[in-house]
Parts: C-alpha cells; structure tokens; sequence
C-alpha cells in the first residue's frame, strides 16, 4: 500500500466530498434494457435538502423577455438570461419530448470555478430542460448558456438522455480570469453505446477519448488547450484525460465515489474483481474502471430501481460486518464520513443508498409510445431503498399535492407531504433496520408491482386517447397514484409503531393486530440482541454481564 498516497488524498478531499452534493447516477442503452428504453436514475443527496417535485409549464414569450436566474441550491439571486422564445412541459427532470438530465458533482480543481458565472449547474439544468427536444440538442444549449452566461459552479457530471440516445458530459469553469481563457468552460460529452450501461457518482470519469469521432464525441474547443496553458498536461493531444488534467481520482474519489460505480456494475458483470483494487483506493497505479460495460443481461427499470437501494450487499465493501450498524444492522452510517481517532484518519463506506436523499428517481424513455406515454420518472421524495418509486408521466402539468405540498419546507412538517412522511418512516426504521426494515419492504415492494402491473392497461388506454384528454387522464393517475402511496406509508407508520413499540414486536397477521384470549393483545416478542452482536458483546465485556453458576 502507497501510504503517502492513502493519507494525502484522504486529507485533501474529504472536505470536497463531504460538503459537495454527493449524488448517484446511473445509465442503460436503449439495446441494454428489456424492452428497448433508455433509463436514467438519478438520487439527490445533500443533507438539510427539502425538495419538491419541480414544475416548470410549456410557454410562450416575447422578444426582450428575461429570466431571472436563482441558485438551485441556496436559492441566491445572481442575474438574468435572455428567455427563449418557446419553452417546453418540465416535470422534475423529465420534459414532455422525454429528455432526462441527472447530476453529480466531482469538484475539481478549486481555481477553475468562475465566480463571474450566473449559472450554476442545478439552474442549468431545468432551464435546458425547457429548451430541448432531444439530448444532443440539450448539450448544445447547456454548452451555449455557459459560454454567454459562465458557470459558477464546480466541476458537474451530467447524464443527458432521450428516447435514442444516452449520453455523458463532464464540465468545468475556467476560472474569473479572462485572460487564461476566452471560453468560459472545458468540456467533453460522449455517447454512451445503445448496448452498455454507464455510472458517476461524483468522480470525474472521463480519461481519454475520441477526439476524431465527432458523431459520437463532443468537446469545447480549448479542452486540451486550456490544460497545458495551466501547466497540467504535456504531451499529445490523442492522449489527453479530461480527469487526469482536471480532477484526478484519488483515495476518496475512489473508495468514496467510485466505489458506487462499481458496485453497480458488478450486478452485471462477473468480471469486475479485476477493477476491486481501483475501487478500493489504495493502490495508486490500480487499473481504472471503463468508462461503460455491456452487461450480461439485460436491464429493467425494476433492475435499476433495486440498485439505486445497494448497500454494497455481498460485496468487500459491505456494511453488515462490524458495530457501525449498532444493534439491528443498520447499513447506514453516520455522517461525516471522516473521523479520526487518537489522531489517525478513518472513513465510513458510502454506498448508492443514503440516508441524506433529497429525492430519487429512475428515468425511462421510449421510442415507440406517444410521448406523452413513453416517458415516465418513477419517482420518490426521500432514500430510494426507504420509498416506492410511484410513476410520473412526462406530460404532468399538475403536480400530485403530496410532492408539492403548500406550507411544508426543510423547516415545516406537513403529514400531507410525500418528504416528511416518508422520513418520518424512514428515520423510525433507519436504528433498528433488521428488525423493522422487512415490514417497510413489504408495503414498498406491492406497491410498486401494483404499479408495473398496472402499466400496460394504463399505456393501452392512454392510446386510445388523443391531445388534452390523454394528457389529462396520465395526469390524473400520476396524481392518484402518488396520493395513494402518501396514504399507504401514513398507514405503515401508524403500524410502525405500535407493532414495535418499546423494543418488542405485537404478533400480526397480514397487518392486522392479533387478539388474545382475554381481547387484549397477544403477548409481544421480545426478541433481544440479534445472534452476532450477543456474541460480539460477550467478546468485548468478557465476564462482566455473566451470571454466577448456581445462581
């Protein structure tokens, strides 16, 4: 192990990563999945978040109008942009021609961010959203805005989707100077292949590329150019790495973030050990992972939905073997990530699913529907593995009441609030998971099979409609559904804590309370220390909690 290479980068970034929107996202070809849809997916993680299912309506707008642009995150005025003359339906991250934009943040060199931007990378998004029908289209508006606008942020990875294609673009300011650089940002989108599934999780990913292949690869001009006037990279252009020049994996960008990508390939691949030592972060000349795999099978939206909940299960990274769980095995850490004891550096595992999710959603966009139809963000206000994902079809104009609700923010709780109901649950079941988690899965999971089951009879009829009145009808069932799921998990909380009230647990049959011989309720289990952490706590206490023989 390259202790010097372990520890510095561990100092180094651990602030960037702590405090950095760390978000996951992952990416399937439309030849990748099951029915030929591209998907998406995308967990908002950023603790203190409060978010609302976003709208943004089709419009209109004259010549000289102007669009005052606000910071995504803190909500900070910073300017205003021209408004294009025709913007399109956005409901979340998903616009009615069914292009889909996720996020994450990698950080970067911190001299690159250009404070003179009025663009940060959540407005960016949502204002490209409203001006493209097509993913490639959404690049060229994103690239455009930020070289007339600049971009305050740093360094981002989006995932940019339609119906045909997938792709991902890396992106960086080029600082306030103007003099280093007349382009405001360095960029690189590639096109990820119909046949193979893609994943960042808030590392840069792209090394070299194509820089030949303009069909397929796209990147602002000074790309390279801007590197070697910084001093940061030598040598010839073809092997020029984005990352290696701008923001170089490390031990956290590894372990931390990296990490996640490789787990979600591993579900589909039986090759990935070969990358095990990257992911790990201690060796520093690891071979690093591919940009993208072809999996061995083929991916569902189902599929992408279970690995948005991973926990690194059954891998070297898992989190069930050893105390940070507590008593119930909870895979979960406290955050920060970093702690030190007796002045040594240590770190948690972070795996795709987090306590701290604003919200999640997985993406799926198709060709061959309407698309009014074939666009659908299955979506959730909370922990992707704590949510049933319910489905918001892309022509929504009207946002369900539980995912945008009056009165409830990060300050203000609302029991008619998808957020605050669903952490509510969430944070009862989080410090005794094994014991209440299987109780959560079980309404989580017939909920969302009533969704899939539903889905065909609902697209067949939504067919058979036409203009206004199949926009209403798949407005009206997004709405219904996630009303009902807000009452569903009302319900599970409401079970939550009377089935394990005070550490035991009330028999029940199907949810439904069991009487005893005399109307009360049947004696509770007590079911104690979990086998493992008995055994654990005996090792550690020796003698001290044993009985004397004969007593």
């Amino acid at each position: 192990m390259n202790k010097n290479f372990f520890l510095s980068a561990l100092i180094a970034m651990s602030m960037a990563v702590v405090n950095a929107n760390a978000c996951t996202n992952f990416i399937v070809g439309k030849n990748a999945s099951t029915d030929g849809s591209v998907i998406c997916s995308y967990n908002a993680d950023s603790y203190g978040m409060f978010q609302s299912l976003c709208h943004y309506p089709a419009g209109r707008h004259t010549k000289g109008e102007m669009l005052k642009i606000y910071d995504w995150d803190t909500n900070k005025y910073y300017g205003e942009i021209a408004q294009a003359e025709e913007t399109y339906n956005v409901i979340g991250n998903i616009n009615e021609w069914q292009v889909t934009i996720g996020e994450t943040t990698f950080g970067g060199r911190e001299e690159m961010v250009d404070s003179t931007g009025i663009l940060d990378y959540g407005s960016l998004i949502y204002i490209t959203l409203q001006r493209s029908k097509t993913a490639r289209e959404a690049i060229t508006v994103m690239t455009s805005l930020v070289e007339q606008y600049g971009y305050n942020s740093e360094g981002e990875t989006f995932t940019i989707c339609d119906p045909n294609e997938a792709w991902i673009m890396e992106m960086m300011g080029t600082g306030a100077d103007r003099s280093l650089s007349k382009e405001r940002t360095v960029w690189v989108a590639i096109r990820i292949p119909d046949d193979a599934i893609c994943a960042h999780a808030n590392q840069s990913r792209i090394t070299t590329f194509n820089q030949k292949d303009r069909q397929n690869v796209l990147f602002s001009k000074n790309v390279v150019q801007y590197a070697r006037k910084r001093g940061w990279f030598e040598g010839k252009d073809a092997d020029f790495s984005y990352n290696g020049a701008y923001a170089k994996p490390d031990f956290s960008g590894r372990r931390i973030c990296e990490a996640r990508v490789w787990s979600f390939f591993n579900h589909f691949s039986g090759e990935m050990n070969r990358y095990l030592p990257f992911a790990e972060g201690r060796v520093a000349d690891a071979e690093p992972m591919p940009l993208w795999i072809i999996p061995n099978r083929k991916l569902s939206v189902q599929d992408v939905q279970e690995c948005m909940r991973d926990h690194f299960e059954g891998t070297p990274f898992s989190l069930d073997g050893d105390f940070g769980g507590g008593i119930w095995e909870m895979p979960y850490r406290p955050t920060p990530l970093y702690f030190d004891v007796d002045g040594k550096k240590y770190f948690n595992e972070r795996p795709t699913s987090t306590q701290q999710t604003g919200f999640s959603y997985v993406s799926q966009m198709r060709s061959w529907l309407p698309r009014e139809i074939g666009g659908v963000i299955w979506w959730g206000n909370d922990d992707g593995n704590m949510i049933a994902y319910t489905p918001v079809y892309c022509c929504t104009t009207v946002q369900p009441r539980c995912y945008n609700t009056p009165g409830a923010d990060d300050l203000h709780f609302s029991m008619d609030n998808a957020f605050w109901v669903c952490n509510w649950v969430s944070n009862m079941v989080y410090p005794r998971y094994s014991a209440m988690f299987p109780s959560l899965k079980q309404v989580r999971d017939s909920l969302e099979q009533s969704y899939f089951r539903l889905q065909p009879e609902i697209e067949s009829k939504a067919q058979s409609l036409n203009g206004s009145a199949r926009q209403k009808f798949l407005n009206d069932y997004t709405c219904q559904k996630a009303d009902e799921m807000l009452s569903r998990w009302k319900e599970l909380a409401f079970f939550l804590i009377v089935k394990y009230n005070d550490m035991a647990e009330k028999p029940d049959s199907n949810g439904v309370f069991l009487k005893g011989k005399y109307g009360l309720g049947q004696t509770v289990k007590r079911p104690g220390y979990p086998d493992r952490f008995r055994r654990a706590l005996i090792r550690q206490t020796g003698e001290k909690f044993a009985i004397p023989s004969g007593s």
